[in-house]
């Protein structure tokens, strides 16, 4: 079973290059960007009720997605990563077509959002 999945980057620092890393090197660009808002939207396998694919992270028990910035977009300069968990994704929630979650892309020092983010609104929800 697929599961669809969308990454909303609220309010990211202007002029810096965002891309979902799928595997160790491979990026994707974004789906859709605003000056406001930044989207992933992809695919992950369920498997025995466990998270797969190209975009998946980590070992069981401990997955998650990382959102590539500066560098790790492929934009020259310096880099950082946003590490999305996929953690609280419920039995329940994989019973759904498509879930969503967003996180701030700015830091309190003004930098791109990096390390593990937190989310918003309450984390994984369904779209």
């Amino acid at each position: 079973m697929t599961l669809g999945l969308r990454i909303t980057v609220v309010d990211p620092p202007p002029g810096i290059a965002y891309a979902l890393q799928l595997g160790r090197a491979d990026l994707v660009k974004p789906t859709a960007t605003t000056k406001t808002q930044i989207w992933f939207d992809f695919t992950v396998e369920v498997v025995a009720g466990r998270l797969r694919g190209p975009a998946v992270q980590g070992k069981p028990g401990a997955r998650f997605v990382y959102i590539g910035i500066g560098s790790y977009a492929g934009q020259p300069g310096p880099g950082w990563r946003a590490k999305v968990s996929l953690e609280s994704i419920t039995p329940e929630l994989l019973e759904a077509k498509r879930l969503e979650a967003r996180f701030a892309g700015t830091g309190k020092n003004g930098a791109p959002a990096c390390a593990t983010v937190p989310l918003l609104d309450g984390g994984w929800k369904i779209a």
